[in-house]
């Protein structure tokens, strides 16, 4: 009994995070367990010491650790979008010969769910599962930014009113159902497109290659990728 109480109370902590509170202090901690605060801290030095939290001593804060984003890549890697949407990733990487990924949104940023890069060219780009997107300046947070609802993003607001650039280039992605216009990370460009289940963007899937191979005027890639998204969309659903 003793264990499974451990089990409880730690998944309890993990649990009373969530999008719209990201950080606890102790004392907020120790209110969702319902103990004494020597027993809270005992366990979130417990769930630090296994990277599933972090913890901020300047504003004396705890929030979600690294090691949570790779049980929830493992979680999403499994869920079902994933299994169906393999065969258009292979056949999307065969037409495009660049890296493929897909993405969903986890509450703040898009998270890589399923990467393919098995193309024949000499140089491959590799793509970690459970890397976190810019939700702005990533093709993939662009898409999501153009069709999720104004408060599934909580940072769309302040952004929009420093970059009206960025108002325009999501209207254009509406518009079109690509973005193409994600800057240049480490010498990559990407661009991506919406994948839709029941009439809401569930996805983004992208296309990622050296800046020089990913142009706007590539209209065969760009095709194929929207293509295959809509595809995609229709065999999941879509309204």
């Amino acid at each position: 009994m003793p264990a499974i109480q451990a089990v409880e109370r730690a998944a309890n902590i993990l649990g009373a995070f969530s999008p719209h509170r990201p950080r606890l202090t102790l004392n907020e901690i120790t209110a969702v367990l319902g103990t004494s605060k020597a027993t809270a801290h005992r366990y979130t030095k417990a769930l630090r010491a296994v990277d599933l939290l972090r913890y901020d001593p300047r504003e004396s804060v705890y929030s979600l650790g690294p090691q949570v984003l790779t049980l929830a890549a493992a979680a999403r890697a499994g869920l079902p979008l994933v299994k169906v949407a393999e065969p258009f990733m292979d056949r999307l990487v065969r037409e495009a010969q660049e890296t493929v990924v897909l993405s969903v949104w986890d509450g703040e940023c898009p998270i890589v769910v399923a990467s393919n890069d098995s193309t024949d060219s000499v140089a491959r780009v590799t793509v970690r599962l459970g890397a976190r997107l810019s939700p702005t300046a990533s093709a993939q947070g662009r898409v999501f930014c153009a069709y999720l609802q104004p408060d599934e993003v909580p940072i769309l607001g302040r952004e929009l009113h420093a970059s009206p650039e960025l108002a325009e280039e999501l209207e254009a992605i509406r518009s079109t159902g690509v973005s193409v216009k994600s800057p240049v990370v480490n010498g990559l460009r990407t661009i991506a497109a919406p994948v839709f289940q029941a009439g809401r963007a569930v996805a983004a899937l992208a296309v990622i290659a050296p800046s020089a191979a990913v142009e706007q005027d590539d209209k065969n890639q760009i095709q194929a990728l929207i293509r295959t998204a809509d595809n995609l969309s229709s065999v999941l659903g879509r309204s």
